[in-house]
């Protein structure tokens, strides 16, 4: 509304500065006064001649200029007004009052935006643009915390991008600088563990787990944390712990939370046998099996499914299952020998390669 005021005004001045000259006539050359004087100076020289102040040639000569001016003036007087003077300001007058407004909103309206609310210069400073890429942007804020390295807000908001664009060794840095400037709290804990254990390809390090520890500690039901000890339970091979942290965490969350699937996931992993499951006559084999001869059972199937992949790796759900049978038996070296010989396997086919990622982030061990 401020704005179409301000418009108004500024038409209103211009209209005015156009009409104010139109409105006023100009003053005619003379009113007469002129040709008097002229007439009065003829008869001056003729008392001057008389009284022999100047000759007779002067005063002829005298004569003859002040004749001149008064025919000049005496035709001046008699010239009428030009009409097409009145039509000419007749015609600004109307262009002023109707052509301007007209003419400025013709131009206004499309190039305009008269809807448009108020956008605040200082707003649109801080507004990204919309093609500006997530790595522009993570670059300003990093350069803003490189003048302002105390910004706890700053890093709060850098360490989840740069986690999320896994360049974790960086994300971690962000989030012990979030715990210093911005306070200890479960959530931060978790985030750093997480960030860790990506830093580490999925495995839930010492020193992440200790991260999650903290988190707990400050936070009994913690759930990012209490999800990652239990992975790293599983990745030990102590998988009835996993199991019973995944079940406690699941039994007190509420049915809506959109990590339930997740962690669902990870139990159902856990919860049935802890290799690839194997025939109906292998398990009626097995209940008659001592530990040891059970287990030497086991590795058994699993070391016919890594030969098996090696002839034919376009096997996901295979791969799959061999990565998570050498978690479950606690053989890390032999789960990321396979996770690499699953991926070089795969690199050509873009929808297997896909698949076999979804399936280690279902593991744990991100894509």
């Amino acid at each position: 509304m401020t704005l179409w005021f301000v418009f108004a005004l500024m038409t209103a001045a211009a209209i005015f500065a156009v009409l104010w000259p139109l409105g006023h006539r100009g003053r005619p050359p003379n009113d007469g006064s002129e040709t008097t004087v002229y007439k009065d100076q003829l008869a001056e020289v003729d008392r001057d001649l008389a009284a022999g102040l100047i000759g007779s040639p002067e005063a002829e000569a005298a004569r003859v200029e002040i004749s001149r001016r008064l025919l000049a003036a005496a035709d001046h007087q008699r010239d009428p007004p030009a009409a097409s003077s009145l039509r000419l300001r007749r015609f600004a007058a109307v262009l002023a009052l109707a052509g301007l407004p007209v003419i400025s909103l013709a131009l206004y309206l499309p190039l305009g935006s008269p809807r448009l609310g108020d956008f605040p210069l200082a707003h649109r400073t801080r507004m990204p643009a919309a093609t500006q890429s997530l790595d522009d942007l993570v670059a300003q804020v990093e350069a803003h915390l490189e003048k302002n390295p105390t910004d706890g807000r700053g890093w709060n908001v850098l360490a989840p991008v740069l986690a999320r664009l896994a360049r974790y060794e960086e994300a971690v840095r962000a989030y012990r600088n979030s715990i210093a400037y911005n306070g200890d709290s479960a959530e931060r804990r978790a985030d750093l563990g997480e960030v860790l254990a990506g830093a580490a390809g999925g495995v839930v390090t010492s020193e992440a787990r200790a991260e999650f520890e903290r988190a707990v500690a400050m936070k009994a039901d913690e759930p990012k944390a209490k999800y990652f000890l239990g992975l790293a339970a599983e990745q030990d091979g102590r998988t009835a712990e996993a199991a019973s942290i995944w079940r406690s965490l699941l039994a007190k969350a509420p049915p809506d939370v959109p990590w339930r699937p997740l962690v669902q996931a990870a139990l159902d992993r856990v919860g049935g046998s802890s290799a690839p499951a194997p025939s109906d006559d292998a398990i009626a084999a097995a209940k008659d099996m001592n530990e040891a001869d059970r287990g030497a059972m086991i590795r058994g199937m699993v070391d016919r499914l890594a030969s098996r992949l090696k002839q034919n790796g376009d096997d996901v759900e295979g791969w799959l299952r061999l990565v998570r049978a050498y978690m479950v038996m606690g053989d890390r070296d032999k789960a990321n020998s396979a996770l690499a010989d699953a991926r070089q396997a795969v690199a050509n086919d873009a929808e297997r390669l896909r698949q076999l990622n979804e399936g280690l982030k279902n593991l744990g061990l991100g894509g």
